[in-house]
This record gives C-alpha cells, structure tokens and sequence, in this order.
C-alpha cells in the first residue's frame, strides 16, 4: 500500500512538472514570435535604426530573445537529465549571464534617453546622436559583462583542467564551489541593483518636477514620458529580483526540493518571462510611430497572404 501510495504520488508530480514545462514552452514561443514581429518592423523604416530609443528597444529585444531561446534549451536539456561536457556549458552560460543582465542595463539607459529627452530637450539631439548611441551600447555591454567575468573567474579559479572534459547537467549552480562565491556574486548583484534603483529614482523626480511645471502640449508629452519610466522602472525592479532568486533558491533547495520546485517556476514566470513581455507592451503598443507602422506592417502581410 506505500508503495502504490509512493508510486501515485511520483506520478502526480512528474504530471505536474510535464504540465509546466508545456505552459513554459507555450510562453516562450508567444514572446519570440512577438519579439520577431518588433524586430523586423524595427528594420522597416529607417527613423527607427537612427533613433537612440528604438536602437536601445531593439538591442532589448535581441537580448531578451536570445536569452529566451537558450535558457528554454536548457530547460528542456535539463528536464531530459540530458549532460554535457562543461566547456561547452561554461560557453553557453556566458550568454545567459551577459543577457541576464544586459536587459537592465539597458533599461536604466532608455530611462536616461527619456531624462535627457525631457528634462535637456535642447541637447537631446547631441547626447543622443546615432553615434553617440552605439559609444552607449558598447559601454552598456561593458557593464554588462563585469559580473559574467566575476562569475567565470571565480570558477576558473576554483576548478582543474580536468573538469572541463566531464559531463554535467548544465545550469548556473554548477559555477559554485564555495561559499564565498556566493557573497561576492551577491554583492555585485546588490550593487548593480542599487545604482540602477538610484538612477531610476532620481530620474522620476527630475521628470516629474518637469511634469508639474509644463503646460499644453509639453505638459501631455512630458506625463507620457513619466509613465514610460514608470513602466520601465517595473520592468527593472521584476529583472534586479530575477537577479536575487538563484539565492533563494538555493535557500529553500537545503529546506524541500519539491518547495524548490516550486519556487523555481514561480519565479522564472513571474521574474524571467513577465518582465520581457513588458518591452513589446511599452514601445510595441504604448508608443504612436512603432504602433501605427507595426499595425501597417501586419496589415500588408496579411493582404498579400489573402491575395496569394
């Protein structure tokens, strides 16, 4: 009888684990195919590519995409119990570092561009050049990349030559040894997520102070502009606790496993899919230029299908 009992309740988690990896898989393949349509109609009109808040919008786009479709691989690999050589994983985990953060990063730069655009309209057209903005997405990925380099050179340190020819399942837990690892991974996460809280924080009220004193049309743009920061601050806030997860996680793993579970999938929909679904909402839908010529690039596709 407690072996049926076992036997029953293995069954109703392994249904419940199928179930959500199906709900994950039917997610992700909605954003990317969203994030496609963003992508091809960013390359549609050439006001886009040469305007710094569509170049950052599009630099989030292909982030999170890329991030999308290799931690849905993992997730798969890592349901099958499916292993691999580490070399390969420590390559695969850099992107998946490097996005994870490159998606605030540059959030806090669209929040700047929208504090430059309001605030110092007059120099908007100088800070905010073509060229000036690729100088930004260079120092964007720069900034981006200094945990990834703490993280790997943290292992790097720790592990021999020979790790690297063994076969393990992939996944971020595999690049902690010790606990001081942790703290330092911690701290620089912590840091990051307080610097770019202040930059989002101060930026608010600077706006807001401009809010307050326009009027007519200056009025209506610059409370526009207030609320897409506010967006973007949501945005950031469900990406920095993304950032602290793995820690709790690791948490609760030392206290149930199925709780982990649990957990666990709470947080990569709550914190990893919700807030990439967040990008197509504000500039997708919320912003006039990118709505009006998505809804004529669909419309055209749509027309010639129904000609063909």
């Amino acid at each position: 009888m407690a072996d049926n009992n076992s036997l029953d309740g293995g069954e109703t988690v392994r249904r419940q684990i199928n179930d959500q990896v199906m709900i994950v898989q039917i997610l992700v393949m909605i954003f990317l195919c969203i994030n496609l349509l963003l992508i091809v109609t960013f390359f549609k009109r050439e006001c886009f590519y040469t305007t710094t808040r569509y170049i950052l919008f599009a630099v989030t786009l292909l982030s999170d995409s890329l991030m999308l479709f290799i931690s849905d691989i993992l997730l798969i690999l890592s349901y099958f119990r499916f292993t691999m050589q580490v070399w390969l994983c420590v390559i695969i985990s850099i992107f998946v570092l490097l996005c994870s953060v490159l998606t605030p990063v540059t959030l806090t730069a669209m929040t700047l561009e929208r504090y430059v655009a309001i605030c110092m309209p007059l120099r908007h057209g100088e800070l905010c050049s073509t060229r000036r903005t690729v100088h930004c997405i260079l120092i964007v990925h720069g900034i981006s990349s200094v945990p990834c380099i703490v993280i790997l050179s943290m292992f790097f340190a720790s592990v021999s030559l020979s790790f690297y020819t063994q076969y393990q399942i992939c996944s971020l837990e595999m690049f902690s040894f010790h606990v001081w690892q942790d703290h330092i991974r911690s701290a620089v996460q912590q840091f990051y997520f307080l610097v770019m809280c202040i930059i989002i924080v101060v930026a608010y009220i600077k706006i807001m102070k401009v809010a307050k004193a326009a009027s007519g049309e200056d009025k209506k743009s610059t409370w526009k502009g207030l609320r897409t920061v506010v967006l973007h601050g949501f945005q950031l806030l469900l990406c920095l606790i993304q950032l602290l997860c793995p820690f709790i996680e690791a948490w609760i793993l030392q206290i149930n496993f199925m709780l982990f579970v649990q957990v666990r999938y709470f947080n990569y929909i709550m914190f990893f899919l919700a807030p990439r679904c967040l990008s197509p909402l504000i500039y997708g839908l919320r912003d006039e230029i990118f709505s009006q010529a998505l809804k004529n690039y669909t419309s055209i596709g749509l027309f010639k299908r129904n000609v063909i």
